[in-house]
């Protein structure tokens, strides 16, 4: 049986969930590219490819221009995989979503270069249709492998729905806010294991929100708990989740 044909494709991004991927030396990831035929990475290699049995892309949709090139990937591809925050909700780039001078902020005097031009930092999914999202920035390693082994075994990938603090306390971590500290974990989707927590790092939602979240309740304790001011507690979450608050739709 031949292998399936795996490309990887990059927008607007850091390109570091691509980096992410050629740092992996582990077992589990030197036995996954004996199942598969990568054909196409700009990262690693030069050579193009066709058909593609699965299509990760990277990074956010935030020119017009690159919608052809989005709709080129999905036509090619059975399967497409938004992997990375920046290609599953917009990422850290929607930031920009929120205010008008982040070009002069940024670039200064060359601010109007037109090569700098762009829209609204949107999701992947605002151009074409994902078939899975691997959350995180960078992406959990092994979430990816899990995803792509389930696919090679005909699986449907399970994408958890469920916040980080579930996780906390299955790793039986203190809480922040009993630290005197605050997080995000009440709202923040689940699957990276909650390292950051453990470490002593309040969670930043870096995979984004779950579905419907709370996010009175999660100004509410930022400010009662943790102490922040209102307007530190409403803003707090724009950082990896602008494009999934509720004043974004």
């Amino acid at each position: 049986m031949a292998k399936p044909k795996v490309g990887f494709f990059d927008f607007t991004c850091c390109e570091g969930c691509q980096i992410e991927l050629t740092n992996y030396g582990s077992e589990a990831f030197l036995e996954l590219i004996k199942h598969i035929d990568i054909v196409e990475f700009r990262e690693a290699m030069s050579e193009k490819a066709g058909d593609l049995d699965i299509a990760f892309v990277e990074g956010s949709f935030s020119r017009e221009a690159d919608r052809k090139r989005l709709e080129d990937i999905r036509k090619r591809a059975k399967i497409v995989i938004a992997y990375g925050a920046c290609a599953a909700t917009g990422g850290i780039n929607a930031l920009k979503n929120h205010t008008t001078d982040y070009k002069k902020c940024v670039y200064g005097k060359d601010a109007e270069m037109p090569h700098l031009d762009s829209q609204k930092a949107l999701p992947v999914s605002a151009a074409i249709k994902v078939d899975y999202s691997v959350h995180g920035c960078p992406m959990d390693k092994y979430e990816l492998l899990r995803i792509v082994t389930h696919l090679l075994h005909q699986k449907e990938p399970v994408i958890p729905n469920y916040p980080v603090c579930v996780e906390c306390k299955r790793r039986e971590t203190v809480c922040r806010y009993e630290l005197g500290d605050h997080c995000m974990g009440q709202v923040a989707r689940a699957g990276c294991g909650a390292p950051c927590p453990a470490q002593g790092i309040p969670c930043e939602a870096c995979r984004g929100f779950v579905d419907n979240p709370n996010e009175a309740a999660l100004k509410k304790v930022l400010i009662e708990r943790a102490g922040f001011s209102e307007y530190r507690a409403e803003n707090k979450s724009r950082m990896f989740t602008a494009n999934q608050r509720s004043d974004s739709k």
